[in-house]
């Protein structure tokens, strides 16, 4: 266990909340009334992507957040070669925010880490996801009772890896930065962002890329034992 950290500070899609498991069954239920010939795999092959492109647009300031649910959705279909009018596009964006939260699943060990961690730490979030679909997230998921305190970039008026958001959310917690953590799957949002802004950081690297030597890493999230 890590003496001097007090405050832990978690992502929540692709590190606790399993994104991709459960945007595949929000499309899954979507495409089964209004595409029933195109395959969910042969979409979500093209999808998931395009998706992490257009947020990494979308974290650093270059698209919009209509941009980013229109952008993804529009690209993906243009790569199966499927014509699709907008307003089917904005029916489709709609429907899936509403559906994607009916699904809780998360990665496996996240309660289990979580329940270990409770006692020993104050536990917060920070993200990049818009606020009134994380907090659906987090409540359906039962997660709410676990977190002192949420940071969203809708909250903070900025994007991490923007050190503006960090240091929003240490002041938030009333905490301080040499004795708080991160924990997140993304290099440049979480840790590098993190780094910059003062604070440790921990890279939840699930899918097991090539990552830099000097960084904390974990695998699983009950990997997190080791360090803290």
């Amino acid at each position: 266990m890590s003496t001097h950290i007090t405050d832990v500070f978690f992502d929540l899609d692709h590190t606790l909340w399993d994104f991709d498991k459960n945007s595949e069954m929000a499309f899954d239920r979507i495409f089964k009334s209004k595409f029933p010939d195109i395959r969910i795999q042969d979409f979500i092959e093209k999808y998931a992507p395009i998706n992490q492109a257009c947020w990494k647009l979308y974290q650093n300031d270059q698209i919009t957040h209509v941009e980013l649910r229109y952008n993804r959705l529009k690209f993906s279909f243009d790569a199966l070669n499927v014509e699709i009018s907008d307003d089917d596009i904005n029916e489709i964006a709609n429907d899936y925010i509403e559906f994607l939260t009916d699904n809780n699943h998360l990665f496996d060990g996240a309660i289990e880490v979580l329940d270990y961690l409770k006692p020993k730490y104050k536990l917060h979030i920070i993200t990049n996801g818009f606020a009134n679909v994380q907090e659906k997230k987090i409540n359906n998921a039962s997660l709410s009772g676990y977190f002192s305190t949420i940071t969203n970039s809708e909250l903070a008026g900025v994007k991490k890896p923007n050190s503006i958001i960090f240091d929003y959310a240490v002041s938030l917690a009333q905490a301080s930065k040499e004795n708080s953590i991160m924990i997140g799957d993304c290099l440049d949002a979480d840790v590098n962002g993190a780094l910059n802004a003062g604070l440790d950081a921990i890279f939840f690297n699930e899918k097991n890329v090539q990552a830099p030597q000097n960084i904390k890493q974990i695998n699983h999230l009950l990997e997190l034992k080791k360090y803290l």
